[in-house]
This record gives structure tokens, sequence and C-alpha cells, in this order.
């Protein structure tokens, strides 16, 4: 087994943008593409930003113990790291980065823990994060005021991360994370 680098954040924090940026800096990062029982959202692909599956599919997976971490979300709405997933970015001889949600960050942490180095992409505020999810055209209404109410309780739980970083300032808080990112690989 090798490291990974863990991101977590309220849905809108920056943290995907983060990653992002990340991957093009470090070519011996690889992104984890989660699986997801949601819809595709935008320009989503399957096998891309997700590999999207029903509930259905999904929890015959969690019976079959092919997740290393799940969550149901929201009701319906599950979410986890495939283990097939970790060991084919592993088995490349690089490190697996994780954009997960507050919850699954949690889990890895607790399952790797020195293999592992997690970030909290804290959003400058809640009114903010609104603004950003609105922003973004994804979602519904009724689907951002669920996000919105969710963040403040995920916003708590950023002291169970190794890092805070705030997004604030979008390339400042790319430069802090590429510290700690490049910190950890070389260790």
């Amino acid at each position: 087994m090798g490291k990974l680098v863990i991101f977590s954040a309220p849905s809108g924090a920056g943290k995907s943008t983060i990653v992002g940026a990340l991957l093009k800096l470090f070519p011996e990062l690889e992104f984890s593409i989660s699986a997801t029982s949601r819809a595709p959202r935008g320009a989503e692909q399957h096998g891309r930003e997700y590999y999207f599956m029903t509930a259905d599919e999904f929890r015959a997976k969690i019976e079959s113990d092919s997740f290393v971490e799940w969550e149901e979300v929201y009701a319906g709405s599950y979410y986890g790291t495939l283990r097939s997933e970790m060991d084919r970015i592993w088995g490349q001889g690089h490190v697996v980065a994780f954009d997960v949600d507050v919850m699954g960050g949690i889990r890895l942490k607790e399952l790797f823990g020195e293999q592992a180095c997690s970030v909290f992409v804290m959003p400058p505020s809640v009114e903010e994060l609104e603004r950003r999810l609105v922003g973004r055209g994804t979602d519904a209404p009724e689907v951002i005021a669920k996000r919105v109410a969710k963040a403040a309780s995920e916003i708590e739980k950023a002291p169970h991360f190794d890092h805070v970083v705030l997004n604030d300032d979008l390339q400042k808080a790319i430069e802090q994370a590429a510290s700690i990112v490049r910190n950890f690989i070389a260790e």
C-alpha cells in the first residue's frame, strides 16, 4: 500500500478545483474516482468524475465488500471508494488523491492513519458557500438548501483533519494545499 491525500469540504467550498490544480502540479498524484448512485450533473461522465451506478448496484457492491468506505450522504444517494480503484493507482506507484465528502474523509484517515494526509477545505462563510452553489447552476434550489444546511455541521468536523485550508482566495488556497502535499509526498 502507498500513500493517499484526502481533500474534504462542504459542497461548494472549492475542493474539486483545488484537487484539479494539484493533479496538474504533481504527476505522482492520481485521482481516485468515487462511485455514486446519484445522477450525473452537467457534463459529468461515467469513469471520469464518478463511477455512476444505480442504488441497487451500489448496495450490491456494499454487500460484496467492494468498498473501502461508503456512505449514504443523502437518502438514497450513496458515495464510496472502491478498493479496486485504490489498488489500481497504487499498482502504478502513484499517490491516491481523494475528493470526498467530510465523513468519507474522516473515515479514510481513520482507516489509513499515517499513510494518509487529510485536508479540510474551509469556505469563507456559509453565505459564500450558498452563493457558489447557486452560481454553479447545477442543482435545484431545494438541493442547494439541503447542502447549505449540512455545511454547518460539516464545518464543525474540520478539527478531525490534519490540515485546514481556507479558500477565500483560490490561488492562495492552491499554494497552501500544494505545500502540504509536497511535504507529505517527501516524507
